[in-house]
């Protein structure tokens, strides 16, 4: 599983297309990615949780799974990053830097690696397919 916290007006908003080319390239073999719409980064992310999936759709051709908006700082942080960043913490700790801080997790649950915002999704290939073998 890759779980990313996305925003759809961010400079890295590109990266939903290298999200969805992994996606289509992987799904078949287990690969889950899940985007977790954020509006805690310079309101990156205006859009509603009605309307979220359909940009994502129409501007980067997403079809992987989008929740609701979320938190992924503070008091309302949502369960499953505030069990990330405990696991896997990052250079600010235990906070989220920015959008597109992304988690691979391993086909049992446990976090793998904690990937900053600026890494690319192409770059993660390498740790994907090592998951993908391991759990044959």
């Amino acid at each position: 599983v890759l779980v990313v916290n996305t925003a759809t007006k961010c400079g890295l908003a590109p990266q939903f297309d290298e999200l969805e080319e992994l996606h289509q390239k992987y799904k078949d073999q287990g690969l889950v990615i899940l985007g977790f719409p954020s509006n805690q980064f310079l309101n990156q992310e205006p859009e509603t949780n009605e309307t979220v999936e359909d940009a994502c759709r129409i501007n980067h051709g997403v079809t992987f799974q989008l929740t609701e908006k979320i938190d992924v700082n503070g008091d309302h942080t949502h369960p499953i990053f505030k069990f990330l960043k405990e696991e896997l913490p990052g250079t600010l700790g235990k906070k989220i830097k920015w959008n597109f801080t992304k988690f691979l997790i391993t086909a049992d649950g446990k976090p793998f690696k904690r990937y900053a915002p600026t890494t690319k999704p192409g770059k993660i290939e390498i740790d994907i397919l090592k998951l993908i073998e391991g759990s044959k």
